[in-house]
């Protein structure tokens, strides 16, 4: 409850005695770059395979000769709109962005370059976390959609190279029972994945005390403890939004 209690008062420094808005602009899209595109070969790359063994792993376990093969794509298509696209990509940016900010926060605090900010009178947590926030809140969605598209691709490219499936059978699967509301609850999720990955990476950096074996840790305590608040929020967003 302490290490909670210290994490939400963290939240409250990032909006207190910020700076002027123009100042964290240039901040902002620089992270965006960091965060956006440095991540978006791991992010197709993991999901186009992921969408390719779903449609696979389908077909092969739909042995039921009365089960039309487009009902392959309609899950293809609803586990990675729902699940895999939002859930697995933020838990691999979890361990790319996540720690790169703990310990990239880490290492200014041992290095003392947060004190010095504090001494210019700069609210040091405003100035170096709250764009990396935004950034992510703004970023990750953009990640997941494209998440989407390539993994239900990766499907539809697994499963017509393997014959599981003809063309014409996985965009009639596509198509079948659609809801609008899936990719709108994917990027619910996704937001809130991203503000959850970005603070507490930030919080365990920020915090760091000790060299470099401290840095090692909270690097590595960002990313587990980060994947336990996205299955968790996973978890509760899924009751409210989908119950």
């Amino acid at each position: 409850m302490s290490r909670l209690g210290s994490y939400l008062i963290f939240l409250g420094t990032l909006f207190r005695n910020r700076e002027k808005i123009g100042v964290y602009l240039k901040l902002i899209l620089n992270e965006c770059t960091s965060i956006g595109v440095g991540s978006i070969f791991i992010v197709a790359l993991v999901n186009t395979f992921i969408g390719a063994v779903t449609c696979v792993q389908t077909a092969y376990n739909l042995t039921n000769p009365f089960v039309p093969k487009n009902i392959i794509a309609l899950i293809v298509r609803d586990s990675s709109i729902l699940e895999l696209a939002p859930t697995l990509s933020c838990i691999v940016l979890a361990g790319k962005v996540g720690s790169n900010i703990a310990s990239e926060l880490g290492t200014m605090r041992i290095t003392e370059q947060i004190d010095a900010l504090e001494v210019m009178g700069i609210n040091s947590s405003s100035y170096l976390v709250l764009p990396k926030v935004i950034a992510s809140v703004l970023m990750f969605p953009l990640l997941v959609i494209m998440a989407g598209f390539l993994s239900i691709l990766g499907g539809y490219i697994a499963g017509t190279l393997a014959g599981v499936i003809s063309p014409e059978e996985y965009v009639s699967g596509l198509r079948v029972d659609y809801k609008p509301f899936g990719v709108v609850f994917a990027l619910i999720k996704t937001v809130v994945f991203a503000f959850l990955i970005s603070t507490i990476s930030a919080y365990r950096g920020y915090n760091v005390s000790g060299g470099a074996l401290e840095v090692g840790a909270a690097s590595t305590a960002a990313v587990t403890n980060s994947c336990v608040a996205i299955v968790a929020a996973d978890f509760i967003l899924t009751q409210l939004l989908l119950t």
